[in-house]
């Protein structure tokens, strides 16, 4: 018999506060695409910083989101459980120097080589007197991003392997902070010193990424790190780092790839079909870093720490427990961004240039997306799994076959659903990877309790569809009394989460019921 992990409680702790500085940051993240919005528009400027911008980001991407944090994460956990502490400090040093020199090469090359990547990024650049220029500007400012952003990822790897997650996944709220604050100040003082005030912004996102790795130093230091910086090629903990992050790499490129194929399939759509989708990938971004993310990140350290134990019974345990979590908050946020996908788009963006038939088309695409969010959070949590047990061949395989079926849905769907195929194919593409994964991960561990799995998704398919019978009710109510949206949603969200929450509750899901109880235990020593 399968029970709730002892982990479980532990997971999903540290998943909510992880989850509140995830929401935090995409909040900040959010303020700082309308303060863009409101000083430049969609003009020649901020064209010229998302290119910009997107030359360093792709970089990240491969190097700091999730090939390097997971492969170092694994590697660091099980030298932590089995080396002693000073092997381990000597891993992260040695890591941390490494970056520094591959990084900083890359970053002086990005900077020299600008103008062609540019012209390689955008060629049409080229037709707007002095764009080309101003980008290349751009993007020799904020090419040391990358630097920072790659060091921060792997100083919150460390603090998440001590336990400690709030202050790490807070990180990002610095980073968009800092980047409002001076980049809006440098913005209206540089055109007095004859610079564009957008490069106020780009000197913003600099700092930001600074506030990002510094904010985390004060938890670096408490857990005993001290900075020691040694290179050493051949040490079998890097070199174990970096045959990892390779195959991740890989993967990930699978990833961009799938985004090059939607720009271009988006493109032969109507005109403004790039920014539907867009708008509407935002939106599905919310749930999918507060649930998917914050669960894979509160249980890597668990697993990767169980790997290198060998204990193969409580790693079964604690993922199937995690995936369970994750489930049960994904699948209550699909059905409700279905359900009110129109009133929160028109909320939220229905406003200047955003007109009506914007928001039709945008809740358009959200309602294809979000079929996909269980199997996004999913992947995010089993993914890492396979690094701990030190096999990144499945997952470099599933992204290639995610690519494939992406590609032949929005060929079979494109002449009749256009822009909304698009998010159809990212969807299916997703559950097809999560099957083909969590078939893999079957085999690879000897099986895992699909019975709890199932129970789970039972209890939380009931739940979710009272759920969705309670917003369809509430909403059929006001739209007949012409209640304003905001008004309405304001009463909804709370009265579906309750309904589904205690319904789940009552259901008895050992993770819900965990996580009640151990909030029980905190109020009542309040």
């Amino acid at each position: 018999m399968h029970h709730a992990s002892e982990n479980t409680g532990k997971i999903a702790r540290s998943a909510g506060l992880v989850s509140l500085a995830v929401m935090c940051s995409r909040l900040l993240g959010l303020v700082r695409e309308q303060v863009m919005a409101a000083l430049f528009g969609a003009g020649m400027a901020y064209d010229a910083f998302v290119v910009a911008f997107r030359i360093p980001n792709l970089l990240r991407d491969l190097f700091a989101e999730g090939a390097l944090s997971s492969a170092f994460v694994a590697v660091f956990a099980d030298y932590d459980s089995t080396r002693g502490e000073e092997a381990t400090w000597r891993l992260a040093n040695n890591v941390l120097a490494a970056l520094a020199v591959i990084l900083g090469i890359i970053t002086l090359t990005g900077m020299f080589m600008s103008r062609h990547l540019v012209l390689l990024i955008a060629p049409d650049f080229a037709r707007v007197p002095d764009k080309v220029e101003l980008t290349r500007w751009l993007t020799v400012i904020m090419f040391p991003f990358l630097l920072l952003v790659s060091m921060s990822a792997v100083v919150m790897g460390i603090l998440n392997s001590k336990g400690r997650f709030f202050l790490p996944s807070l990180s990002s709220s610095f980073f968009n902070l800092g980047s409002i604050i001076v980049g809006v100040g440098l913005a209206f003082i540089l055109p007095r010193l004859g610079q564009p005030a957008i490069v106020g912004m780009a000197v913003g996102t600099l700092a930001g990424g600074l506030l990002q790795l510094a904010g985390q130093m004060p938890a670096l230091r408490a857990t005993g790190f001290r900075l020691r910086p040694r290179l050493d090629w051949s040490d079998p903990g890097l070199r174990r780092v970096f045959a990892l992050m390779l195959p991740a790499v890989i993967g990930l490129g699978a990833t961009q790839i799938n985004i090059f194929v939607n720009t271009n399939f988006a493109a032969s759509c109507a005109q403004g079909s790039i920014s539907w989708l867009n708008y509407a990938f935002r939106l599905v971004q919310f749930p999918i870093g507060m649930f998917g993310v914050a669960v894979s990140i509160a249980t890597m350290p668990v697993i990767a720490r169980q790997a290198a134990l060998k204990d193969m019974t409580g790693l079964r345990e604690t993922y199937v427990s995690a995936l369970t979590l994750g489930f049960c908050l994904s699948i209550p946020s699909t059905v409700g961004l279905i359900c009110l996908a129109t009133p929160l788009v028109r909320v939220i963006f229905q406003h200047g240039h955003f007109g009506p038939a914007d928001t039709v088309r945008t809740a358009q695409a959200l309602s294809f997306y979000v079929l996909g969010l269980f199997a996004y959070s999913a992947v995010k949590i089993t993914v890492p799994v396979f690094y701990s047990l030190n096999n990144t061949r499945y997952p470099v395989v599933g992204s290639f076959l995610a690519v494939a079926a992406n590609i032949l849905i929005i060929t079979l769907t494109i002449g009749r659903l256009q822009h909304r195929a698009i998010a159809l194919g990212t969807s299916c593409a997703m559950i097809g990877n999560f099957l083909f994964l969590s078939h893999a991960l079957y085999r690879k561990l000897e099986g895992y309790s699909l019975r709890y799995l199932g129970l789970g998704l039972v209890k939380i398919g009931i739940s979710a569809a009272a759920m969705g019978l309670c917003l369809k009710t509430l909403g059929a109510w006001f739209t007949s009394r012409g209640t304003p949206d905001l008004a309405a949603l304001a009463i909804e969200l709370p009265a579906a989460g309750m309904v589904y929450g205690l319904i789940l509750y009552r259901l008895g899901l050992q993770e819900l019921t965990l996580l009640v109880n151990r909030l029980g235990v905190r109020l009542g020593k309040s």
